[in-house]
């Protein structure tokens, strides 16, 4: 079964101001858009590969080549993203999520350790908020279209947060302000579903 782009969970704009209908409409109808694609190709070429989740997949991503690695990162990284934020995510972490960021040291130092990780991962990127395999928060940044859940992981775990620190993201609002955007960004999480992220993981 081949892999397909998935729609958005909500309008183009809902996410303003914070991310433009603009920078929403590119990023997801263009550079969304071609990782599945080329996703597609990979696994075409790689007989084992069929039939395979992009969760397994990832899970062996070391034995593969180049192209399933940064277009099945590419593919599950966008899907995560789009999920992780809305216009009307609660605006407080609850439950067992909650309890593991004040483990961690509360709210505001997780932003910003961060936005510290975010700002500071050099040319394209990820910053992501992971469970570890002791159950505990940690703040972890990774290059290009890689991510935790790949079997090569320098910090392994399950996502919880995670966003897009490549240009695209942002530039046509934030221009080079990064941390400006990781700052904002936070308006736009919904904590409902990493909660369920973290109480799966």
């Amino acid at each position: 079964m081949a892999f397909e782009l998935p729609p958005l969970p909500y309008d183009y704009d809902a996410l303003e101001p914070v991310i433009s209908k603009e920078t929403m409409t590119f990023h997801h109808d263009k550079h969304h858009a071609a990782y599945p694609a080329k996703l597609n190709e990979g696994v075409a070429a790689d007989p084992k590969l069929e039939g395979k989740s992009i969760e397994d997949i990832l899970g062996m991503i070391s034995t593969l080549p180049p192209l399933v690695r940064n277009n099945g990162g590419g593919f599950w990284n966008h899907d995560f993203f789009w999920k992780i934020m809305g216009p009307k995510g609660s605006t407080q972490p609850s439950g067992a999520l909650k309890d593991a960021i004040d483990a961690y040291g509360g709210r505001d130092k997780l932003k910003d350790d961060f936005n510290t990780k975010g700002a500071g991962q050099f040319g394209s990127g990820w910053a992501w908020v992971i469970k570890d395999s002791s159950g505990a928060l940690k703040v972890t940044s990774t290059p290009n279209q890689d991510n935790p859940l790949m079997d090569d992981a320098k910090e392994p775990g399950t996502p919880i947060l995670g966003n897009d620190v490549w240009e695209h993201a942002y530039y046509l609002t934030y221009m080079n302000d990064r941390p400006g955007y990781l700052k904002a960004w936070w308006d736009v999480v919904n904590w409902d579903e990493a909660g369920k992220r973290f109480d799966a993981a």
